[in-house]
């Protein structure tokens, strides 16, 4: 998962990189595809509006992930990860990608392990999977205006390159 957190954490400090740059401008994510949209930047290679359809994708999995987590307990975390994959990430990562995410399938841990360090001190499974869909309820309506957001400027099909 530590792949997923720094891919995450470098697409939230290129967002926060181009609002420093100018706040009066880019002071919200729709003014920033706006602007890319109208320079003809928004679909090249380091563009900021790909860090933020790449951020959306990486927080819906990572919701994903979470949920199937709380629901499925028969599965292993293995099975989590690779469906919650197959439906958020999977059509939009090409070759390369597909091929590095299936080597660092190897590396996940088992599913009590994963669990344990999400897992607070004094808490038990019942907690976390309350937590879990507390979480998912707060953050899902962000991940939607976001969405909505990449379809309203026909950046929601990006592929990787």
């Amino acid at each position: 998962m530590a792949v997923l957190r720094q891919d995450i954490r470098r697409n939230v400090e290129s967002v926060e990189e181009v609002y420093v740059s100018d706040p009066s401008i880019y002071f919200s994510l729709e003014e920033i595809l706006k602007k890319e949209t109208r320079d003809g930047t928004s679909r090249k290679p380091g563009s900021y509006s790909k860090a933020v359809v790449w951020l959306a994708r990486s927080i819906c999995f990572s919701l994903e992930v979470l949920q199937r987590l709380e629901k499925g307990a028969e599965l292993s975390l293995e099975q989590v990860v690779e469906e919650a994959y197959k439906s958020t990430l999977q059509p939009w990562h090409g070759w390369i990608s597909s091929a590095a995410y299936r080597v660092g399938l190897k590396l996940i841990p088992e599913r009590e392990i994963f669990i344990s360090l999400l897992i607070s001190e004094g808490q038990d499974y019942d907690g976390l999977k309350g937590d879990i869909k507390k979480l998912v309820s707060l953050l899902q309506p962000f991940v939607d205006e976001i969405y909505a957001l990449l379809r309203n400027f026909q950046l929601d099909r990006l592929k990787s390159t």
